[in-house]
């Protein structure tokens, strides 16, 4: 076998695959882990939904294994060092979801800016408008870009940090956003969009440091993996009303249980991962992967410099033709 999905593709994607290599596609194999397992040695790629996990031992017993696909631009969840040992690459969408989570993040910042009042200067609860509100992007992901255009046609100020970027870098400039410091970014927005890939040297990155100095009535969305965020401190800044609202599109397991931190917190919005889940997106980075891991299985990961997070190649047109 050559491809096992275990995702949803297009079908048009789907008969453009069967026709140039074996595969065997089954969405319910995310909910049958048992039966998922069976089938992964005996694949040369695969092609797994966000929430699946693969560690190191799962891929040591799949020896074939030569690269992974994903619909979305994560990759937590996959072991990456033993990736990298068995030259193993992560295939995903580059820009497929940039614009739907984009969108996504506009719309969740109006909810919450409206939904969660604030004291006016002559005392009256009142919402806000993004309209000259300070909001700080923090991650140089694709979406950066699109978000930053949509934001900046409300007429708010957009400014971004990225712990891989220098302040001086011209991406800055491309993206038309005005760098700065996380510990300026976080005392003075309004809003805040976290879009950092994730890695775990970033884990608990915005901890009590950050987050208790936040600016009073902050909101914050989170694109990324909940990893990043420090638990306790966002509950402390959650609770004590220093941060208005915070919006997660997806959580680790236990975060929201009983018990914890963050549970049962009115002015916690969480979502399931769908940030990027629209028709369009979907479309666009189901040919993405396709076209991609139908380039690893025919020249082979090791031919090239091996890069086991190589993105995806050139989106098509929603709607458009199959790529050739």
């Amino acid at each position: 076998m050559d491809v096992l999905i275990a995702d949803t593709l297009e079908p048009d994607v789907l008969s453009w695959l069967a026709a140039r290599h074996e595969i065997y596609s089954d969405p319910k194999l995310a909910m049958q882990i048992s039966a998922f397992l069976r089938k992964l040695p005996a694949a040369r790629a695969v092609i797994v939904p966000a929430q699946m996990s693969l560690d190191g031992a799962t891929l040591r017993g799949s020896p074939q294994l030569r690269a992974i696909g994903r619909l979305t631009p994560t990759v937590d969840r996959i072991d990456l060092p033993v990736c990298s040992e068995m030259g193993i690459e992560i295939v995903r969408p580059s820009t497929a979801s940039a614009q739907a989570e984009a969108e996504f993040a506009v719309g969740a910042l109006l909810q919450m800016l409206r939904r969660v009042p604030v004291i006016s200067p002559d005392g009256l609860l009142v919402g806000r408008e993004l309209k000259n509100a300070k909001v700080g992007i923090i991650g140089n992901s694709p979406t950066a870009k699109p978000l930053a255009e949509l934001l900046r046609a409300f007429g708010s100020q957009v400014v971004g940090y990225d712990p891989g970027m220098h302040a001086t870098d011209p991406k800055w400039e491309n993206l038309t956003i005005a760098p700065i410091g996380l510990q300026e970014l976080m005392e003075q927005c309004d809003a805040v969009v976290v879009l950092l890939n994730y890695f775990s040297r970033y884990r608990g990155l915005l901890g009590e440091r950050y987050l208790r100095n936040c600016k009073p009535d902050q909101v914050l969305v989170n694109l990324s993996s909940a990893l990043i965020l420090d638990e306790a401190a966002l509950a402390d800044a959650l609770k004590s009303g220093r941060m208005a609202a915070a919006w997660l599109d997806s959580v680790e397991p236990g975060m929201m249980a009983a018990g914890s931190r963050l549970h049962h917190l009115d002015s916690l919005q969480v979502t399931p991962r769908v940030a990027s889940s629209t028709l369009e997106s979907h479309l666009r980075a189901s040919w993405d992967v396709a076209k991609r891991l139908h380039a690893v299985l025919e020249e082979g990961a090791q031919t090239r410099g091996f890069n086991p997070l190589r993105a995806g190649a050139p989106a098509a047109r929603p709607g458009g033709p199959a790529p050739a």
